[in-house]
């Protein structure tokens, strides 16, 4: 991949995930400390579950990220959709700033040479450029659903994180 191209969206890849970080974290701003462990249903997640889910997989896919495949044989994805009456709103803001370290720690460091090279995800193999992009498509998800949660759960009190509704 040419350099300046490649360069281009590894910039771009870190803006975006930047961008989701943020968003994550103004959502979950507005919420009260007990509004992270709220559901909308008895099938639905918390925001804290959200949260926990996706530092397993941040943690999972960007450890190694080169070397070892993204699913680690450690890796308790079910445990992830479980919390403990133990886990305190500081718990859910570890997890966050974990994750995203992770993510960044692997990302940053890369070169437009290495957006063509092999990695595997669950045995799959995947270009450092597929990788990429299947992580942000993931956490976009996810984020979003940080960001609906927290706005339902905010009420009135929810102050917009875009362009608001003329009124």
């Amino acid at each position: 991949m040419s350099g300046d191209i490649g360069q281009a969206y590894l910039a771009e890849a870190l803006r975006v995930f930047r961008q989701y970080k943020e968003l994550g974290e103004k959502a979950m701003a507005q919420l009260d400390p007990a509004g992270v462990y709220q559901t909308l249903d008895d099938e639905s997640n918390s925001v804290a579950v959200i949260v926990k889910h996706l530092a397993g997989n941040m943690r999972s896919r960007w450890t190694d990220f080169l070397t070892t495949d993204g699913e680690k044989p450690d890796r308790n994805r079910d445990g992830e959709f479980e919390l403990t009456a133990s886990t305190t709103p500081a718990d859910v803001r570890r997890w966050w700033d974990e994750g995203w370290r992770s993510v960044f720690a692997a990302v940053e460091p890369l070169q437009p040479e290495d957006l063509l090279r092999t990695v595997t995800i669950r045995g799959e193999p995947h270009s450092v450029l597929q990788a990429i992009d299947r992580q942000i498509a993931h956490y976009a998800y996810h984020v979003g659903q940080i960001v609906q949660l927290a706005r339902h759960l905010a009420g009135e009190r929810w102050t917009t994180l875009s362009i608001p509704k003329r009124r």
